[in-house]
């Protein structure tokens, strides 16, 4: 076993790195080499090559490191990620455990380092004119932290700390937003700078001030106390070291246990939630029925269709966060299950939208249900977010729908929001005599503390108990078939690929024989059902989330397809990954994460164009598949028709305009209030409707050329929809999705019949989640007959995002040698017609 600790930070515009000897007697850690780079927002271009250079420099190689530490934030939602993907990736392939520090905490422990002593306040950055403030003492035995995370508006904080201090420059932060770094004596803003790291009898008030926060607001935080040089200003690498060091002392964590530090359990420190949770949170808390959604109403809310998107898939219950349309129903079951300790209807609302407060529903999503009926709730549960614990307020179920996994289900979602708000552990209250309940809190990890005697109305005792947040999981599922059995003798290459495009975090291995021993993906579709659409911060928090334990399960699912007692990130060749396109954020989580894995693997890295994916995805149901062809790429985020001349020779004959066909039926399926994915749904609806039954307009047919426009087409659809709400006349759902679908359809057989007969290829074939649209398939097929071409059609299962066909083209990427070097970054937008 190593005996060295490697650590890293890049939650703001500096990556800090710090080496250090671990020794396990006496619990501390010797810092060995340190550095601090200038990031600029090139974090996940820099990071693993300083990484490579320090340990060089050192002489610490990968197998001398016992454990990875990392700094979690607060800070740049996307740096902290990117230093959180690339350590699991690390450390997964080293096999070592993950130890999680404040990127604050360092911040701090650094400033001691250099001799600071006393009240210390750390101001980091938190964008939005907002700042992440935590208190700390500087003693001689180290750092001690007196706050909580928390994120706040930068002149509100002032005015917190010296009150009326704002009034006199209520634009301080605006002058000094674009200030530069300053020479130690200057001023920053104005504001004095402390030359060293100086007693806290100096400055005004005794309170020294530090974080890179004052690179915008120096003048804002100077009449609180003396600020620190900036050197102190952001994580370095010993601070990092002495955090670490500090909580292994305090038995908080144990760099030599990788079993209690599964890089799976680390996870960032946010503060507060997406954008697009924090407006739901507003929305849902008006009381104003047709902004809640009701039905009959134009507007059918963002948050309705995870019903509608559980009854389509059959799921039997749906969960959201409680809105006020549904309180009544919370005080009715509140007296049902709570007897006399239940709260009133005003109670409850008065709960909603409060920014400390997490408050979530299940709701009994029938698939028998009309569309227009009322989903019934059948749970709730809410939790109070202070000082960092979570205090669950409510938790109560339907006795009809208990043994539904239920509450178990809601405190897992309240525990989510809670821990993106700050929240690191839990806390509850239960009845004494509630052994079930009890049973399930210690099934989650609570621990009883002691009794609160009479608590209840009633005269009961209740059963104080604390434990961790409850987490949700992403589960890995199998993608398509069950993997071919390998030989005995497995074919090398053997390659790990990894797909994080948007909003499914999947991985896949393939041997040198190309087949796939196994290709694993977790969704996020239930994350994202309740808004309609992807929302991509979310998906960037959820990859982080479930990486790691798509990648095991690859392994392990693999290891049994070849017939193999294990399969470990050494046993690997080689390392791919999507790095483009699609949403930056998502992508860079597996960029990172993939990147960390073949540097701790010592494993050449290769990235591979979403794109050419799908291209190769055919490859999957049919392994003789050969350009050339055309291709149909059609998804939620790509409409285009693509000659392919041989493998990586591209030609994109025409692409949409504007909207793509898949985000066209998510939009008519959300105005529809069907559900989100639209695409599914909407085939269900079409294929009891009739096409003909409303003359949707075909966008671009007559063009000339192979563009195409959805557009229009979507604005159509929609139009019509709202038309015959405001008359009163039910939809007719069927006819509108057939109608809809056929307008698409045949668009997009027209445009490849055409790319057909200019090009001449012998064979067309589909690529993308909307080719596996029934009537779509139908159509090509019956085209394809007709122009005497070959049409070869992915396995359904390989036509969504998936990594088994980036694994596909990893493979002819290694057999060519286009191997891709870590300074390599995620990019939104990428060539197809040069794929690498």
């Amino acid at each position: 076993m190593g005996s060295y600790i490697l650590a890293f930070d890049t939650a703001n515009e500096v990556i800090a790195i710090g080496l250090g000897r671990l020794d396990v007697v006496s619990r501390t850690v010797e810092p060995v080499a340190s550095v601090e780079v200038e990031a600029r927002r090139a974090s996940n271009t820099q990071l693993l090559p300083s990484i490579d250079g320090l340990c060089a420099q050192a002489g610490v190689a990968r197998e001398d490191l016992a454990c990875v530490a990392v700094g979690r934030g607060p800070g740049s939602f996307t740096g902290v990620r990117i230093a959180m993907a690339t350590a699991k990736g690390i450390a997964s392939a080293l096999e070592v455990g993950l130890v999680g520090v404040s990127s604050l905490d360092a911040v701090a422990w650094g400033a001691w380092s250099g001799g600071a002593r006393g009240e210390l306040l750390v101001v980091a950055d938190a964008m939005r004119r907002e700042v992440y403030p935590v208190r700390f003492a500087l003693g001689e035995a180290g750092a001690l932290r007196l706050s909580s995370d928390r994120v706040v508006k930068a002149q509100d904080f002032a005015e917190e700390l010296v009150p009326g201090s704002t009034q006199a420059d209520k634009r301080a932060g605006e002058s000094s937003a674009e200030g530069n770094a300053s020479e130690e004596g200057a001023s920053v803003g104005g504001a004095p700078v402390a030359t060293d790291c100086v007693p806290s009898d100096t400055g005004e008030g005794g309170l020294l001030v530090t974080g890179d926060a004052l690179c915008k607001y120096a003048d804002l935080f100077a009449p609180a106390g003396t600020l620190l040089p900036e050197e102190h200003w952001t994580p370095t690498g010993e601070g990092l070291l002495l955090a670490v060091q500090a909580a292994w002392q305090a038995g908080e964590c144990d760099p030599f246990d990788a079993a209690r530090h599964n890089p799976a359990f680390a996870l960032p420190v946010y503060t507060r939630l997406s954008d697009a949770e924090e407006n739901e949170r507003v929305r849902l808390a008006k009381a104003d029925a047709a902004l809640a959604g009701k039905r009959g109403s134009k507007h059918v809310t963002m948050n309705d269709t995870a019903i509608a998107n559980a009854r389509a898939n059959g799921e039997g219950i749906a969960y959201k966060p409680l809105d006020a349309r549904h309180v009544g129903a919370v005080a009715a079951l509140e007296s049902q299950v709570m007897g006399s300790d239940a709260w009133s209807e005003a109670l409850v609302a008065d709960e909603l939208g409060r920014a400390d407060r997490v408050w979530w529903a299940a709701y009994a999503a029938d698939p028998k249900m009309p569309l227009t009926a009322e989903a019934p709730l059948v749970g709730y549960a809410g939790g109070w977010v202070v000082d960092g614990d979570v205090q669950i307020l409510k938790v109560g179920v339907d006795p009809a729908w208990r043994r539904h996994g239920i509450a178990r289900a809601l405190l897992a979602r309240v525990a989510d929001d809670a821990r993106n708000l700050g929240a690191r552990t839990s806390s509850l209250e239960v009845r004494a005599g509630n052994t079930g309940a009890q049973a399930l809190y210690e099934a989650l990890g609570y621990r009883s503390l002691g009794k609160r005697p009479r608590y209840y109305s009633d005269g009961e005792d209740a059963v104080i108990m604390e434990g961790p947040l409850p987490t949700i999981t992403l589960a890995s599922v199998p993608n398509g078939p069950a993997a071919k059995e390998a030989p005995a003798a497995t074919a090398r290459p053997l390659i790990l690929a990894i797909e994080s495009s948007c909003d499914e975090t999947a991985a896949a291995i393939i041997d040198g024989e190309g087949t796939l021993l196994s290709d694993v993906v977790a969704s996020q579709v239930d994350f994202h059902a309740r808004f309609g659409g992807v929302v991509p911060e979310i998906a960037s928090r959820k990859h982080i989330e479930a990486i790691c334990g798509v990648c095991d399960d690859c392994l392990e699912r693999a290891a049994a397809a070849a017939g193999l007692p294990s399969l470990r990130w050494r046993d690997l060749d080689a390392v791919a990954v999507t790095y483009a396109p699609g949403l930056v954020g998502a992508l860079v989580v597996g960029v990172a994460f993939a990147k960390g894995a073949a540097w701790g693997a010592d494993k050449p890295f290769m990235v591979v164009n979403h794109l050419e994916g799908h291209l190769y995805a055919n490859k999957i149901g049919l392994p003789d598949f050969a350009p050339p062809a055309v291709v149909s790429l059609v998804s939620g985020g790509n409409t285009l028709l693509v000659y392919m001349a041989d493998w990586g020779r591209y030609q994109v004959l025409g692409a949409t305009i504007d909207d793509a066909v898949g985000e066209a039926f998510d939009k008519v399926a959300k105005a529809l209030g069907l559900g989100y994915p639209g695409g599914p749904v909407i085939s269900k609806f079409a294929a009891e409707g009739n096409p003909d039954a409303i003359p949707f307009p075909r966008a671009m047919l007559h063009s000339g050329d192979l563009r195409f426009s959805l557009s229009g087409l979507k604005t159509a659809v929609v139009t019509y929809i709202n038309g015959e709400r405001e008359a009163g006349r039910p939809l007719n759902v069927p006819d509108i999705c057939a109608s809809f679908e056929a307008a698409v359809v045949e668009v997009q057989v027209a445009k490849a019949r055409t790319a057909l007969q200019e090009t001449g290829a012998p064979t067309f074939c589909l690529g993308g989640g909307v080719a596996a649209n029934p009537m779509l398939r139908a159509a090509y097929e019956k085209m394809c007959a007709e122009e005497g071409v070959r049409l070869v059609m992915p396995p359904l299962a390989s036509c969504g995002d998936n990594a088994g066909m980036i694994a596909e083209v990893a493979l002819d990427r290694f057999r060519a040698g286009k191997f891709s070097p870590l300074d390599t970054d995620a990019q939104a937008q990428g060539d197809l017609e040069q794929p690498y």
